[in-house]
């Protein structure tokens, strides 16, 4: 009977089965990244940092399935689109207009090798920001960067090699320990600060957390993990109520890698705003996320002379 029926099926819905099965494959990783383990080389955080190009293994597919002519593989991919489409699609959606009661931000790794460091800052602010926050800060360039950006922002603090400007004023600044127990002594890289913002204050926190490094043993990421650990218990910790955290935190919105952070906070719901590598951006290594607020938009702005792209985002206080 089954090879009754097989014969009179059309041949394009014989033909292409291998393509359906790596289609529905797709799709299960698109909607189930946590699924792929990370014990072995973090290979779930590897394949969640760059979880969004599946979507070009899908036009791949789609392209083999119309030269095979294959109705079956065709009818298969309609579920990775339809994944793709319920992660992602909502990020392509334009950002709602500018409203009352919102933060600009900006979030830059400015790099330790930036050879214009006040073309750097001139272009970050052009973008207006109520706060700016910058990582990598060398001894011998802050006083560019303060000297640049004082006039548009009365009010800066740096702790290590982080630092936030404001146009509001900051009390409580402090420096965070998120060290990774075997990095030496001296690597500072976090603070927390309070910005009185009109209608209340927030907890500003600006990260820079370690490196990660693709090898051929996968994703060595257990440094940063342990300092993303270390920041989402300061963060939970947080006596006020509205928080918002800008940092290069070296991995995506999507790495379980940063569940400590995710968790506990909301992330951009428009705007895919890929910032490293600056020359060909293929993630987002730089975030911006809040609590009892909402980050409504996020974008890149113009290359500087550091090797992220910076990216602005707007934050809604709740």
């Amino acid at each position: 009977m089954f090879s009754a029926l097989k014969a009179a099926l059309p041949g394009c819905f014989r033909r292409g089965r291998v393509l359906a099965v790596l289609a529905v494959l797709t799709a299960g990783l698109l909607l189930f990244p946590g699924a792929v383990p990370n014990r072995v080389g973090h290979l779930g955080s590897l394949l969640e940092a760059f979880l969004p190009w599946l979507g070009l293994v899908v036009v791949v597919l789609s392209a083999l399935a119309l030269l095979r002519r294959s109705a079956l593989a065709l009818v298969a991919l309609t579920l990775p689109v339809a994944a793709w489409a319920y992660q992602f699609g909502g990020l392509l959606l334009p950002g709602p207009g500018a409203g009352s009661g919102e933060l600009v931000v900006v979030q830059h790794n400015v790099s330790d090798t930036n050879r214009e460091p006040a073309a750097t800052a001139r272009e970050l602010a052009r973008a207006e920001p109520d706060l700016l926050a910058l990582e990598e800060l060398v001894a011998e360039d802050l006083p560019v960067y303060e000297r640049t950006l004082a006039r548009d922002f009365p009010y800066h603090a740096v702790r290590g090699t982080v630092g936030l400007w404001s146009r509001y004023p900051l009390a409580e600044v402090r420096r965070l320990d998120i060290k990774p127990r075997a990095v030496e002594e001296g690597w500072r890289r976090a603070l927390r600060a309070e910005v009185r913002v009109p209608g209340g204050a927030v907890a500003v926190y600006v990260a820079h957390l370690p490196s990660v490094r693709v090898g051929a043993g996968g994703l060595a990421s257990s440094w940063r993990d342990e300092s993303a650990g270390l920041l989402g218990k300061a963060i939970g910790a947080e006596r006020l109520r509205r928080v918002v955290l800008l940092g290069d935190l070296n991995g995506t919105v999507d790495d379980r890698g940063l569940d400590p952070l995710t968790s506990r906070l909301g992330v951009a719901r428009r705007g895919f705003a890929f910032s490293f590598p600056a020359r060909f951006p293929v993630a987002r290594i730089d975030q911006v996320m809040a609590r009892s607020a909402t980050v409504r938009h996020i974008r890149t702005l113009p290359a500087t002379g550091s090797d992220h792209l910076p990216v602005a985002a707007r934050i809604r206080l709740g």
